[in-house]
């Protein structure tokens, strides 16, 4: 049985500075984590990501401006064309938008989230989404963006099953994370309970958000499969069903990276 955690941020996690890139992805293959793909949030901290990483079969990459990091980063459409183009990279983003903070760069949330979706569809990579209090905004400009084209994740999500459904029309799929282990995600699980298999992923989010039983801890990729038995129990299928399943879409959505 192999899990895939399709969104985390190695670079990010405590332990890979005192303990070693292998000694996190060394427990997380053998939690049975076979590949992992490692996000930016930045592109300035992209190249250090990539360093301090490595080239691994069993990690790929995706860059892009997180909408909350903008107010440290603007986005810049050409260094994110030369960014794209390395073969490691096998997704645009993060991107998208986040309301819960300051107004005054939502504009600009809403002008890099564009650029996003069009440099996605020219280099043919999916995107990889990050959407908060901005449901319709959202799905507004992936529709404005065309961004049917080179699809994409919603990733770590907690938004309504209207949304989802709307992201599915798209040719989008809705990733879970630890948050549907939480006491607090009932509304989320009922989403999880509608969802079709064949369109989900699972992820960490790692160092962010570590799932029941290691709430407290820092997060990482060994922890997804705690994923994948919450989502077995709402599908109720098995927990081998579900690896297979989100394992396949992952490869199916992320068509460069290696199995």
């Amino acid at each position: 049985m192999q899990f895939v955690d399709s969104h985390c941020h190695l670079d990010r996690i405590k332990a890979v500075a005192t303990e070693g890139v292998d000694a996190v992805i060394g427990r997380a293959t053998s939690a049975g984590v076979e590949h992992m793909l490692c996000v930016s949030v930045t592109l300035a901290e992209y190249p250090n990501m990539r360093a301090v990483v490595g080239n691994r079969e069993n990690v790929s990459f995706s860059c892009g401006v997180h909408p909350l990091y903008m107010m440290q980063e603007a986005y810049s459409a050409e260094r994110l064309r030369e960014l794209v183009t390395d073969d490691k990279v096998v997704a645009v983003g993060e991107t998208g938008l986040d309301y819960y903070y300051d107004k005054d760069f939502h504009q600009a949330q809403r002008d890099s989230f564009a650029g996003h979706i069009e440099i996605a569809c020219e280099v043919n990579k999916p995107l990889i989404i990050h959407t908060r209090d901005a449901r319709a905004d959202t799905i507004d400009i992936l529709r404005e963006g065309r961004a049917e084209r080179c699809r994409g994740v919603l990733h770590c999500f907690t938004e309504t099953l209207e949304m989802a459904e709307q992201a599915l029309d798209l040719g989008f799929y809705i990733s879970i994370s630890g948050i549907v282990t939480f006491a607090s995600a009932n509304e989320l699980r009922e989403v999880v309970q509608y969802l079709p298999l064949d369109r989900i992923l699972i992820e960490t989010d790692s160092p962010w958000l570590a799932p029941v039983p290691h709430r407290g801890k820092e997060n990482e990729p060994a922890f997804v499969p705690e994923v994948a038995r919450c989502i077995a129990a709402l599908k109720k299928c098995t927990v081998a069903e579900v690896a297979e399943q989100t394992r396949k879409n992952f490869y199916d959505l992320f068509n460069l990276a290696q199995a």
